[in-house]
């Protein structure tokens, strides 16, 4: 089966918002979670860049690494997802993750924020498929409805990309080549604006 993916490509983003409200409206996601964001870099300044960002659904999740009641688990797509059922609220797989996807409803001591909440691809949760147990613990189960995330399919630039992670990897290098970048779309140059001294 093919692995999902998300992909933001930071030159067409022009930070409007709509994947974020477009995940709240469609999971019910409870106010001060945000399971999709908008981070802008070098806000107003030459360079800016804005970037959607959730969770990555990582092949190697450190947040499932370090969940000590093992509440984590990966679906046949490499949708990384939670019981809300098992967890205990300490907050190991918001300090573990790099991304800072899991959220929690409110702000305390250990075991006192609540039931961990991230975002799901719109796959759901360990329920059965498209019940309404499923719709108020894990939001909108779309992939069970042959959809993809409603976050990817709002975006009006298509800078949020969601779906196969090898076709996603295909439009994106498709991309790169036409905007010209070459082989200098990445690396050192790139990064840090200077030559490599020989």
């Amino acid at each position: 089966m093919a692995r999902v993916k998300f992909l933001c490509d930071g030159d067409r983003c022009i930070e409007c918002n709509a994947c974020v409200t477009a995940c709240k409206n469609e999971n019910e996601v409870p106010w001060g979670i945000n399971r999709r964001r908008v981070v802008t870099i070098n806000d107003g300044k030459p360079g800016e860049r804005s970037i959607s960002m959730a969770c990555m659904h990582c092949t190697d999740a450190p947040c499932k690494a370090v969940c000590p009641v093992d509440c984590f688990f990966t679906t046949a797509d490499g949708v990384v997802l939670h019981s809300k059922d098992l967890c205990i609220g300490c907050g190991y797989c918001f300090y573990a993750c790099p991304f800072g996807a899991p959220q929690y409803p409110r702000v305390g001591n250990f075991g006192s924020r609540g039931k961990m909440d991230k975002c799901t691809y719109c796959a759901g949760g360990p329920e059965a498929d498209l019940t309404m147990a499923e719709y108020e613990k894990y939001g909108a189960n779309r992939l069970a409805e042959g959809k993809l995330p409603l976050c990817a399919e709002m975006c009006s630039t298509k800078a949020l990309l969601a779906g196969d992670g090898e076709i996603i990897a295909q439009i994106y290098k498709e991309r790169v080549v036409k905007r010209g970048y070459g082989s200098g779309a990445w690396g050192w140059k790139t990064a840090y604006r200077e030559g490599i001294d020989v």
